[in-house]
């Protein structure tokens, strides 16, 4: 069994059943599908590779699954508990903006109920701009030669976010 448990967040009354089995987690993947959070999905270990690493594929490889739907893969390393890793992000074909941004606007939101200081991640795909990246609060991190790092930092003070889709009038 890939997942741990599977957590659906349709509501928010299901959100705050979840906040606890959430705060708790070190590896978890965020669904959404048309512009909504779908569920979380608690793993057991850490993403640490995807396939077209291991396995050459065209630069149109895209997931296969239902359109309009994202994936983001986050991971809390033990030996750094205050800070959170982007992995991965997998959409499938015609996913749209608006479901890229309800997956961030979740995991920002995970992150202020973990009190986590910063997220962390390596846009490793030339198609995410620097300007996207900072209009989301994404600033670039340790220059490297190969690696475009980027960090969005927190240090207990935690935008206003409203999670998509869970109830129009909600705000952490």
């Amino acid at each position: 069994m890939l997942f741990a448990k599977t957590l659906a967040c349709h509501t928010y009354e299901e959100w705050l059943t979840a906040l606890p089995a959430i705060r708790a987690a070190q590896y978890a993947v965020i669904e959404t599908s048309g512009g909504q959070l779908q569920a979380i999905h608690l793993r057991r270990f850490p993403k640490l590779i995807s396939w077209p690493e291991i396995w050459p594929v065209a630069s149109g490889y895209r997931a296969g699954g239902t359109n309009d739907r994202c994936l983001l893969y986050f991971n809390q390393p033990s030996s750094c508990p205050n800070f959170l890793a982007l992995k991965y992000v997998i959409s499938s074909q015609h996913t749209s903006y608006a479901t890229l941004l309800a997956a961030v606007a979740t995991l920002d939101t995970i992150a202020a109920e973990k009190k986590i200081d910063a997220i962390l991640c390596d846009a490793a795909n030339s198609r995410l701009s620097d300007r996207l990246l900072a209009r989301q609060g994404w600033e670039k991190h340790k220059p490297s030669r190969w690696h475009r790092n980027f960090i969005k930092r927190f240090y207990g003070e935690y935008p206003p976010v409203r999670l998509p889709l869970l109830a129009p009038a909600f705000v952490s």
